[in-house]
């Protein structure tokens, strides 16, 4: 479920996409265009008999076909809604389905009478009843929208035409007409219910447009506030999860219309609520500010002692330790989500013999990176650097040979340097999990923000040889002229296997291969020649594609796609 809210003269629009995943789209129109541009235009009157025939201005992003208007049919009224079909979908079928459609649709009215509407107008506030159409009714449209869509809500339809054009004037949802058997039907129809809420609460009541991610996190954690995901299997909650693992390092607050934008959003809001309650929720949706700024405040009124930085570096210790045993908030009290565990970037150490590795990564502002070390021979070094002035928060747990843990956080002086010593590390523990966010920016965005890299060096061997290696590592520094990181011009085929911490021109090719596969292969895009932790993650994606066993790990398998590829 997406939302998309603005204030006259914006025109917007949300989407979901099918299955839970959700898109969205600003519009932007100036009020003397739009009337130069659609001046004369006009709709129906409003259909008020079964059976009755309306065009209805929809979304031509989100419609399958691309177009701006829909011809469709009412085929129910019922105390609550307005159902009308695509007129073509609803010609084509049988008299028996027809009453089929007509009594599901007749069920999912009752269950927004008896369910949905109380609770979420009991957390969240109401809509605008009776509305611009003076009329306390909502009318659905079901029409063919875009593939994985699963519904929208139009802002524009808020207005009168005098002021956006193509409004339908009246409160109105969007759902897929290829869904209108779905059992799941009531968990869209609640998400995007949710976005005419919140259109209600934050732009037409507080005269502000909410961000993004905040917004389309309240509408999908509404199948939660609804008890939809208190059966997990098949469950939005389910979904949400497996997005998330497969992609966990996506930003929070960055909208880029995927399904991990949503997924994110949903785990993070699950915590919150568990911590802080629903009221945060609430609070932040009637506030005048937006995004983070209307989360500190509603955090400052029901907690008194946390602001959303706090929660988000709680959240992402939660998701490596989540054990509520030790009476500590690194844990989800949802039942569905108390198993929830991150798998962190494994980073090997050799066992025998002094090393050192460096790690370069790249991260954006408020997401999780998760990186586990372990291996290794007598002490270990780590030392982090990100960039100066820009704001780092840097957890790290260290488990014992008993698997006991211990939180701490890596002090950073003015240039966001810091280092973590630990003795006899394969004597004395198990392994070393480092939790580095970036957390500068404060208002979110719909467009992909900048990355920004960070860097940690591991040591391990006596004292004496980490002096050396250090010491050696600032030579080299000094003495390289080049950036080992440039993608080359032409592309060879790789014949080297390649891992976690390589850094050459055939990381490059690859990584060219793996942008070339898309963003839901390798989002990032980055050819740096540096294989880091977001290469290490599309390469799973990619060998998942091509049903390769998905280890991160290029090999015999993996090369050979990759060059095929490379052709």
């Amino acid at each position: 479920m997406t939302i998309d809210q603005k204030t006259f003269p914006i025109k917007t629009a949300s989407r979901s996409e099918a299955f839970f995943s959700h898109k969205k789209i600003y519009r932007f129109l100036s009020l003397a265009a739009a009337i130069f541009l659609f001046a004369g235009f006009g709709l129906q009157a409003s259909a008020a008999a079964v059976g009755d025939m309306m065009n209805f201005n929809v979304d031509h992003n989100f419609d399958a076909t691309g177009r701006q208007k829909v011809q469709s049919t009412l085929v129910q009224s019922t105390s609550h809604f307005y159902f009308y079909v695509e007129t073509e979908f609803w010609n084509a079928q049988t008299p028996s389905k027809k009453i089929e459609i007509v009594n599901n649709l007749s069920s999912l009215s009752d269950e927004f009478g008896s369910n949905i509407y109380s609770k979420l107008t009991s957390t969240y506030g109401f809509e605008w009843n009776p509305g611009i159409d003076s009329d306390s009714k909502i009318t659905v449209l079901f029409e063919s929208t875009a593939n994985s869509l699963g519904g929208y809500f139009r802002s524009n339809d808020e207005y009168s035409r005098l002021q956006v054009p193509d409004s339908n004037e009246r409160e109105m949802l969007y759902l897929p007409v290829a869904q209108i058997d779905n059992p799941n039907l009531k968990v869209f129809l609640a998400h995007e219910f949710t976005h005419l809420i919140i259109f209600n609460q934050k732009d037409r009541l507080q005269g502000v447009s909410e961000e993004t991610w905040l917004n389309e996190g309240r509408a999908d954690f509404s199948s939660t506030i609804l008890g939809y995901d208190d059966v997990y299997e098949g469950s939005n909650l389910q979904r949400r999860v497996e997005d998330f693992l497969n992609q966990p390092n996506d930003s929070l607050i960055e909208w880029r219309n995927t399904k991990y934008d949503y997924s994110s959003v949903n785990l993070f809001l699950h915590y919150l609520v568990d911590r802080y309650g629903i009221s945060v929720l609430t609070d932040s949706l009637k506030s005048k500010s937006a995004g983070i700024a209307s989360l500190n405040e509603a955090l400052l009124k029901n907690s008194g002692r946390v602001d959303f930085a706090r929660v988000f570096t709680d959240w992402t210790i939660a998701m490596a330790i989540n054990n509520c045993a030790s009476s500590t908030p690194y844990c989800y009290l949802t039942k569905n989500l108390s198993s929830l565990k991150i798998s962190p970037s494994l980073i090997f150490l050799p066992l025998a013999g002094d090393s050192s590795l460096s790690l370069n990564n790249n991260t954006k502002d408020w997401a999780g990176n998760w990186q586990k070390i372990i291996g290794g021979k007598g002490d270990l070094k780590l030392q982090f650097s990100g960039v100066e002035g820009l704001v780092y928060q840097v957890p790290y747990i260290t488990y014992d040979k008993a698997n006991n843990y211990t939180l701490k956080f890596l002090v950073l002086d003015s240039k966001n340097k810091g280092e973590i010593s630990l003795k006899d590390f394969d004597v004395n523990y198990n392994s070393l999990v480092i939790l580095p966010s970036l957390q500068s920016k404060i208002s979110g965005s719909d467009e992909s923000g900048p990355v920004s890299p960070y860097k940690f060096t591991i040591s391990v061997g006596t004292a004496q040889s980490l002096d050396q290696i250090e010491a050696l590592q600032k030579q080299l520094a000094q003495l390289q002229g080049q950036n080992p990181g440039q993608s080359p011009t032409v592309c060879a085929p790789i014949l080297a296997n390649l891992y976690l911490g390589v850094s050459n021109n055939q990381v490059a090719c690859l990584q060219q291969v793996l942008k070339n596969e898309g963003a839901d292969i390798y989002p990032e895009g980055l050819v740096t020649g540096y294989f880091g932790n977001l290469t290490r993650s599309a390469v799973v994606r990619f060998q998942k594609k091509y049903s390769i066993l998905a280890t991160g790990f290029v090999g015999p398998l993996t090369r050979a796609k990759v060059n095929q590829l490379l052709k």
